[in-house]
């Protein structure tokens, strides 16, 4: 390597060597070679790792759909020879992509292979803005707005100029929403964006096998929606574009009308998208705009009804923090209502994981620091184009997930008891003031509600979409591939904060690479791991400081301390924490509950012996505290059977040790055990009643206690696990020590401004350990959880919500005992 390359603060890309270049993917072919490292084992591997003498190097097959939910189109669709199909580069295209060879070929391969591709204007929607229209939904619609404030539905009473009238807007409505499909400039659009993509991103990875079973998908004659995570405005253009490139027809793309933009939004219309308000329940006057919702939902209808392709971002906006966002259902509850009026048999869901190395946009500091977001407009459209092709991207990795039918789905669900819906006050309040007395309802008892297995019940109606949305969005996160600047973010925030030597980093990321791979989740990179590291310090740019150490001339790597820095190491590090989320939960858990007993005494019982029961109980109430920011389970599972399954994960690691039988025998729980174990309802647990009582479910593992390993690779571990989550811990305790100082109702909006300056502050005075817990989204989420769970009253006046303290948490005792309970978890 060229030491000469490197400098202060910044890293050039000339330190690759040409054949470097190719080991890090920039050749065209995904041939997987990984890279050996033949160093002494590191923090990951000796802590994790041990208990298998060799490890895979297969690669996962990510993408499963839900055996419990949909058996069937677990089976349909799949085979066993699909995994071993492998990666394909989509923007590598030779002759050998076209039907013609030679020197001609080779020249113009890009405009054969595009001209070559399966797109005519057949495929497409016809006589959609007519067929809209004339539904009897949009009909009733238009008479009942033109009506008013007469009868409604009244057509002796109708002025004809007035229905007239509405009709004009409704049609200036569709001209907005419906999408006029053009083959010639999707083949247009495929050949642009082969010359751009090439020049800005090394490569496109996409699984042959994922896409085998989205041909099979298609060929079933049903509508297909594509549900993929969003993280980037290249995601509009980059599932179009694979999809185009393997003869699939494309989706209609329901995209936000700010992106509705003169010249821009006709070429998007032109490619399938369609514009939707952000916000579809109020109308300009403060009203309920219920002909715009007819129109949005026959229009869905139609387009299912002919056997179109959808692709919806669940999410509705990008995630500013790398981590996937709360769904926003609406789209999808009028799919699942076309279902149910008979629009379609049946609807094929795909959820759609998109990883990148560097995301186009860079970063979103600017919103984190409490900056007013910036609305679109050609000019900084054309400027964010110019600014990608100055620059490189390095890879991008897509993952089509198995695709699942949406009526086995729900019928699924009819099929079985319905949960009542757990809410956080239910759920926490309990643990945080055991004072109160227990109203919680228990988790998986069935749902008091007449009818409650009809799609005409509003409560289960609602119940259904949103747990069919949580599902989709967790196996769409579940697919997102880890890049090597995930890797390289978060080893640098939570285990070298303070730098490292590059040989030491090397071998931790190859460790970790492994544990990723362990953990039956993908990689978006290949190649030797120096070359990686390098590669994705590069793209990391000025997050990253390189000094040259006079001790074996070697360099130094350390994350930069500037609050955007963080902000940006913070967002790419996200992309690795649904990888060892629930690791890190019982992590944090241990601490909580080794903490406790510490303070409260351990009435003669051994202080390193810890009851598995009211571990599990301690992480799976961190779980509603932090719902907002990650999601550790499927609806269709417990939290509390996911806590269980994650501590016996660690027990087989080694990181925890089941304690003899004498030394358990000689332990008895403690009396805030007891008071714990009363506080959550006893259906709250893993074993299921119809268990055989001389299965390993047995009362002998209830009443299980553990000790924590205590060699160094372990507990070094457990605190690289405790610093993933303790930006997040921070963040919330720090907003309770805010509430503190709450002064009678205010806005929201002020009350998130005043709140996320706080945090700015403490970071600015180096009073945070973790200065990514200023982030604005931590902030969000942090007061939408004070709500949820009762610390907040809100009510609605014109256009904005007003705050106020609830009288559970007027109290100051009260409030210091939510304090506690947030930091309990927390390792200062």
């Amino acid at each position: 390597m060229d030491e000469t390359a490197l400098s202060l603060g910044t890293i050039d890309v000339s330190y690759l060597s040409t054949s470097a270049e190719c080991s890090v993917s920039r050749c065209k072919h995904s041939n997987e070679e990984w890279g050996e490292c033949n160093s002494r084992p590191t923090l990951f591997r000796s802590a994790t790792l041990k208990w298998k003498e060799t490890l895979s190097r297969k690669r996962p097959f990510v993408g499963r759909c839900c055996y419990v939910c949909t058996p069937q189109s677990r089976d349909n669709f799949f085979n066993a020879s699909i995994p071993s199909l492998g990666l394909r580069n989509v923007i590598y295209i030779n002759e050998t992509h076209t039907r013609y060879r030679g020197w001609l070929a080779r020249r113009l391969c890009y405009v054969l292979f595009v001209l070559e591709r399966d797109v005519h204007k057949g495929m497409f929607a016809k006589n959609l803005t007519e067929n809209v229209l004339n539904s009897s939904r949009v009909q009733k619609a238009i008479v009942d707005e033109a009506s008013e404030p007469s009868v409604p539905g009244s057509f002796a009473q109708m002025d004809p100029k007035a229905i007239n009238k509405v009709k004009k807007k409704a049609r200036k409505i569709l001209q907005e929403m419906v999408a006029n499909v053009s083959p010639a400039l999707i083949r247009l659009t495929g050949w642009v964006l082969l010359k751009l993509f090439n020049s800005f991103f090394w490569n496109i990875q996409i699984h042959r096998g994922q896409i085998e079973m989205v041909k099979a998908a298609t060929e079933m004659n049903l509508p297909l929606i594509f549900l993929p995570v969003h993280k980037s405005h290249i995601d509009y253009l980059l599932l179009t574009f694979i999809l185009f490139c393997h003869n699939i027809k494309a989706p209609y793309i329901a995209a936000g009308n700010n992106l509705n933009i003169p010249i821009f939004s006709t070429l998007i219309r032109k490619l399938g998208g369609f514009f939707i308000r952000r916000k579809l329940d109020q109308s300009s006057d403060g009203r309920k705009d219920f002909l715009y919702r007819a129109l949005l939902y026959v229009h869905i209808e139609e387009l299912l009804r002919q056997q179109q392709f959808l692709e919806i971002f669940l999410e509705g906006t990008r995630s500013r923090s790398g981590k996937t966002s709360s769904p926003r259902a609406g789209l999808l509850s009028v799919v699942v209502d076309a279902l149910f009026s008979n629009a379609t048999p049946d609807v094929l869901i795909i959820p759609v994981g998109i990883s990148y190395d560097r995301i186009i946009e860079g970063h979103y500091n600017s919103e984190q620091l409490g900056k007013p977001k910036k609305n679109e407009s050609l000019w900084s459209i054309a400027r964010g184009v110019f600014r990608m092709l100055r620059k490189n991207y390095g890879c991008v990795r897509v993952d089509f997930a198995q695709p699942f039918s949406l009526k086995e789905y729900v019928n699924s669900q009819s099929q079985k008891t319905v949960p009542a819906p757990l809410s956080l006050e239910q759920a926490l309040l309990p643990a945080i003031l055991p004072s109160r007395p227990n109203d919680t309802v228990d988790e998986g008892t069935e749902a008091s509600l007449p009818n409650s297995k009809d799609i005409t019940s509003e409560p289960y109606r609602r119940e259904l979409i949103a747990n069919l949305a949580e599902h989709i969005l967790f196996t769409a996160n579940k697919s997102c591939a880890v890049m090597s600047t995930h890797i390289v973010a978060c080893l640098l925030l939570y285990r070298h904060r303070q730098g490292t030597d590059l040989s030491r980093l090397v071998e931790d990321f190859f460790s970790m690479k492994e544990e990723v791979l362990a953990r039956d989740f993908d990689l978006g990179f290949s190649g030797n791991s120096d070359d990686v590291v390098m590669h994705a310090i590069h793209l990391l740019g000025n997050c990253v400081n390189i000094t040259n150490t006079s001790r074996n001339n070697e360099f130094f790597i350390t994350p930069s301390t500037t609050i955007p820095a963080v902000f940006e190491l913070n967002f790419y590090s996200n992309g690795i924490l649904h990888v060892f989320i629930k690791e890190a939960v019982i992590a944090c858990s241990l601490h909580a509950v080794q903490s406790k007993r510490f303070r409260n005494g351990t009435n003669g019982a051994s202080p390193s012996l810890i009851s598995q029961e009211h571990l599990v109980r301690k992480a799976a109430s961190l779980c509603y505290l932090l719902s907002n920011e990650f999601t550790v389970s499927l609806p269709c599972q417990l939290i509390y059977q996911v806590c269980h399954e994650a501590v016996e994960k660690l027990i087989q690691y080694g990181i925890l040790l089941v304690a003899e039988q004498d030394d358990q025998e000689d332990v008895s729980p403690s009396l805030t055990e007891q008071q714990w174990n009363k506080k959550l309802p006893e259906p709250l647990t893993w074993r299921s009643d119809e268990e055989d009582e001389d299965s390993d479910f047995g009362e002998e593992q209830r009443d299980c206690y553990l000790k924590v390993s205590q060699s160094q690779e372990h507990q070094q571990y457990i605190t690289f696990l405790q610093r993933l989550l303790g930006p997040l811990l921070e963040a919330y305790s720090s907003a309770v020590i805010f509430v503190h100082n709450f002064s009678g109702p205010v806005s929201e909006s002020e009350y998130l401004q005043k709140l996320h300056r706080h945090l700015i502050n403490r970071t600015e005075k180096n009073v945070a350990v973790y200065a990514e817990s200023a982030t604005y989204s931590h902030v969000k989420n942090a007061v939408k959880v004070f709500k949820e769970i009762g610390v907040f009253i809100q009510t609605n006046q014109k256009r904005d919500t007003i705050l106020e303290l609830s009288t559970t948490f007027l109290p100051q005792r009260n409030r210091q005992k939510l304090l506690e309970f947030i930091m309990s978890f927390m390792v200062l």
